[in-house]
């Protein structure tokens, strides 16, 4: 896994050797989420792309009535 979401307010926010690239707020809901990469792989171009996946995903989890799990993991 070289990216990951983590929902803010986890006991285990921060994923070790990670590196945090920014946060996004759920339209739908208010929940925030850590993009974070492997320290070695940090990319902020790419992380703004994912931004940009997550934010569709999480909107279709709305439409379908899923709650969001603690951790997404990102494409690369």
């Amino acid at each position: 896994m070289k990216a990951v979401a983590i929902k803010k307010g986890q006991n285990r926010e921060k994923a070790a050797g990670f590196q945090e690239m920014g946060t996004l707020r759920c339209d739908g809901c208010g929940e925030e989420f850590v993009i974070c990469h492997q320290s070695d792989l940090a990319n902020k171009w790419l992380a703004e792309q994912q931004a940009h996946w997550l934010e569709k995903v999480l909107a279709e989890e709305h439409e379908r009535d899923k709650k969001h799990p603690d951790r997404i993991e990102l494409p690369n």
